[in-house]
């Protein structure tokens, strides 16, 4: 991960102080809201000096998890501990010493300035009456530095932004200094400089040995900063553990019944989530779902947009044989066809198209009734790229070409991908966007049993296609 840069001032003032580190520990917890079950028989444990983050769709029980572990939510059954003590049979002043809390909504009653909110934080460390004492203010004095909120420090609370009141309840958290912190949305109001600058700082806290729990929505940025996830779904524990083994296309699909590709971050090397459109249908089934049961199609592309059209066909709810490639290990499609369990011919990080592989794709290619292109496959203009297009154009009984309309994608250069395609005579395959993809290949699939009729029609004026490579080999 990249830190924010501190000065050497800021740095000096923010010395860690001496926390000793404590484990936390749900066992069997089961908590209801009259009839309604928020969490069943959940169990977890948190190690001393590490950094948890609780994902999940919104009603999964996060935040009652971490209300629970607060102490501010007493279960139905089961227990919660911080270093060995229940959480829930002490007094609120103990607890307050164990664990510290930022919420989700920081509004508060009064407006009380800033430096005051921070202080109310040290409130567990002396008794009740008591005026604040030196270390009191040097702890208040470095959590202020640590948050970069000391120049907010003599505003009132609520003259201040959503976003820099979260980081004054954050530093009235870090004067607290509890061994053990939980964090509701911690970023949830911070713009995208605030949201790193947060979990950097939280990164630190753990690394000096506090132990943390966070709900967090981003999922990238859980991945990013959290050492494991717990995944939450219907109030019981989905899935605990690295963020790699928590985060995949089966658990997404399972819990946030989202089509979405995990690729590794090519800058941070953590795991990245890219949800994709799904083709949405409601009812019974529609005359093209019929058209695509049983149709076999090959798709060959690279990135955002091919893993968008991979996906839209494995949700189009169609029993429909498709296969991809050849593309390169690691991309985004090839990642998505590992995900959706579609049968895909990958290759080597800057191999060379080999004689088996072309053998292989042609195969493909031959069984496919429509064979999907997108413009990303024809952006190179190398001696592999025409030998696929080559290749199309003997084998292929259909072709659909789908604009490249994600500038993510790598190679994603439409206007090079159609000179490939016009050199190669697959200027006549039938375009289609992401959105009108499935519809395209429904009407090619609709004009593909030997209808002379379907080849003659497939070519209009403006030399749009019908039938794609079909109608162009028939020509010949």
């Amino acid at each position: 991960m990249i830190p924010f840069n501190r000065t050497p001032d800021e740095t000096d003032a923010a010395q860690p102080t001496d926390v000793k580190p404590a484990a936390i520990t749900v066992e069997n917890c089961s908590l209801s809201f009259g009839d309604l079950s928020v969490l069943e028989d959940v169990s977890m444990r948190v190690d001393p000096g590490e950094f948890v983050g609780f994902v999940g769709p919104n009603g999964a029980g996060k935040t009652t998890l971490l209300r629970a572990i607060s102490g501010a939510l007493e279960p139905d059954s089961g227990t919660v501990s911080i270093d060995g003590v229940d959480i829930h049979s002490v007094s609120s002043k103990r607890s307050s010493q164990l664990v510290s809390v930022v919420p989700q909504d920081t509004t508060l009653s009064f407006s009380f300035p800033v430096r005051d909110v921070v202080e109310m934080g040290r409130h567990p460390h002396r008794s009740r009456f008591s005026s604040p004492t030196q270390a009191d203010h040097a702890a208040v004095e470095r959590a202020l530095e640590r948050t970069r909120t000391t120049e907010l420090a003599d505003r009132p609370i609520d003259a201040i932004s959503g976003g820099q009141r979260q980081r004054v309840v954050l530093a009235r958290a870090v004067a607290q200094e509890t061994p053990a912190m939980l964090l509701d949305e911690p970023t949830a109001s911070l713009d995208i400089n605030h949201q790193l600058e947060t979990l950097e700082l939280v990164r630190e806290l753990v690394d000096e040995g506090r132990t943390v729990c966070a709900a967090i929505h981003d999922l990238d940025l859980a991945a990013r900063y959290c050492d494991r996830l717990v995944m939450l779904a219907d109030g019981e524990v989905y899935r605990s553990g690295p963020p790699a083994e928590v985060l995949t296309g089966e658990s997404l699909a399972d819990v946030f019944d989202a089509t979405a590709t995990v690729t590794p971050n090519p800058i941070t090397g953590t795991e990245t989530v890219t949800a994709l459109p799904g083709h949405r249908t409601d009812g019974d089934e529609t005359d093209e779902e019929t058209q695509l049961q049983d149709a076999r199609i090959h798709v060959l592309g690279t990135g955002t947009t091919t893993a968008c059209v991979l996906a839209q066909l494995e949700s189009a709810r169609a029993e429909t044989a498709l296969s991809l490639g050849p593309v390169t290990s690691g991309d985004t499609a090839a990642e998505t066809a590992r995900t959706l369990e579609i049968d895909c011919l990958e290759i080597s990080p800057f191999e060379s198209l080999s004689d088996a592989t072309l053998v292989a794709f042609e195969n493909h290619v031959a069984d496919a009734d429509v064979t999907v292109i997108t413009a990303s496959a024809l952006a190179g203009d190398g001696v592999g790229t025409r030998r696929l297009v080559e290749s199309l154009e003997a084998t292929a009984d259909a072709v659909v070409l789908v604009e490249c309309e994600l500038t993510a994608d790598s190679g994603d250069t439409t206007a090079s991908g159609r000179s490939v395609a016009t050199d190669a005579d697959l200027a006549h395959a039938l375009e289609a966007t992401t959105e009108t993809v499935l519809e395209t290949i429904e009407a090619v699939l609709e004009r593909q049993p030997g209808s002379d009729e379907a080849a003659t029609d497939s070519i209009d004026s403006d030399g749009e296609s019908g039938a794609g490579l079909a109608a162009e080999s028939s020509s010949d």
